[in-house]
């Protein structure tokens, strides 16, 4: 029997006893707990790191990994439910070992955390991990800050410890667009994308615990039964990083794509460039109202990819001067108002050049639509 069957035998083994006779696996002295977080990569979906929990009993032969970041790309509309906010993930379970293996095989590092608590707690969290692996509970609706790998091993570690031990200590005093914000680094448009389509939420304090090396950082300060909740972190696996190395995907190709716009002078750019700018625009509002991802709604960013641009584009076509320029006004006004919102936030200067893209086409329709004034010599 090959290692992966092996595997998973033992996994179902371990759930069919749990759940359907109730005689669980009873954990040894040796047993030990531990919270594994692994560092960022490079692709869109490790950007962020990730969060595991290990069990590992050598008296009972066992070396588990549990976590909460599994989703499965074959689901029916996959694209639509991760928009709208319903996509399922689940919890998997892994063999240690497997679980290094895929993490040497993308060259990020592993770092692990191991609890200092009572064997009775440790039995607890085992029971409860197979019991979600077992149940309904193993499936959840993925949420970008409430309802994620890290917050899911935080819910079922406080609930096994019986309250609220694990908290955020550090940071609350920042936004979580400040927390996410140099995670993008390196990857500009990823960052200029992020900052467009997130809202109002996003600008809260974040008072929760919605990172890999956010647990890490507040483990590390967390008391239980008046002692450190877990040991000094342990490197497990270790990779210098590398930034990823791109010509395009940096401040420079877009500041040139926008000053073209500008300095080319040519109205059917112009056209272009403010009739994606307004469905964006409708593309934010729509999204805001449609998906269940509270990261989206109130979008105050619609202000500067305005549906009205859309409205303006109209009277343009229809020749209709006077309302070209009203409008033309109303929009650089909107432009002003979100500056002026716009001025604690840290995403300001990542859309500005978008700002001063806007106001002058603006004001070149303005200029290209005002009566001449005849001049009586």
């Amino acid at each position: 029997m090959n290692s992966s069957l092996k595997n998973l035998f033992f996994f179902a083994c371990l759930i069919f006893s749990t759940s359907s006779f109730g005689q669980n696996i009873l954990l040894s002295k040796n047993a030990r707990v531990s919270v594994m977080t692994c560092d960022t990569g490079n692709e869109s979906y490790s950007l962020f790191g990730h969060t595991a929990v290990r069990i590992a009993d050598t008296d009972n032969n066992l070396d588990v990994v549990y976590n909460y970041g599994a989703f499965d790309f074959a689901t029916p509309n996959f694209v639509a439910k991760f928009a709208k906010g319903d996509l399922q993930y689940f919890a998997v379970a892994h063999s240690f070992s497997d679980f290094m293996n895929q993490y040497t095989y993308e060259q990020r590092s592993v770092f692990e955390q191991e609890l200092i608590i009572p064997l009775a707690y440790k039995q607890k969290l085992f029971d409860n991990l197979n019991s979600v692996l077992a149940s309904e509970r193993r499936y959840y609706t993925y949420k970008f800050i409430d309802r994620n790998c890290t917050s899911m091993v935080v819910e079922i570690l406080n609930e096994t410890l019986g309250s609220n031990v694990i908290l955020k200590k550090s940071d609350t005093d920042k936004t979580y667009r400040t927390i996410l914000y140099p995670h993008f680094d390196n990857f500009f448009y990823q960052k200029l994308g992020t900052s467009i389509i997130f809202g109002k939420k996003v600008d809260e304090y974040g008072t929760r615990i919605f990172l890999p090396f956010e647990l890490l950082k507040n483990l590390e300060q967390t008391q239980f039964e008046n002692h450190s909740l877990c040991k000094e972190s342990k490197t497990l696996l270790e990779f210098k990083k590398e930034a990823p190395k791109s010509w395009w995907d940096n401040f420079y190709t877009f500041a040139l794509l926008l000053g073209f716009i500008v300095v080319i002078n040519k109205k059917s750019i112009d056209l272009l460039y403010l009739s994606t700018m307004g469905f964006l625009g409708l593309f934010l509002g729509f999204m805001g109202f449609y998906s269940f991802h509270q990261e989206l709604a109130y979008n105050y960013n619609i202000l500067l990819f305005n549906p009205l641009l859309l409205v303006l584009l109209y009277f343009h076509y229809t020749k209709n001067k006077k309302w070209i320029i009203n409008l033309a006004l109303v929009n650089i006004l909107f432009l002003f108002v979100y500056l002026g919102f716009m001025l604690n936030k840290i995403h300001l200067l990542i859309v500005l050049p978008l700002v001063l893209t806007n106001l002058a086409l603006l004001v070149k329709m303005i200029i290209r639509n005002s009566k001449r004034v005849p001049v009586v010599i």
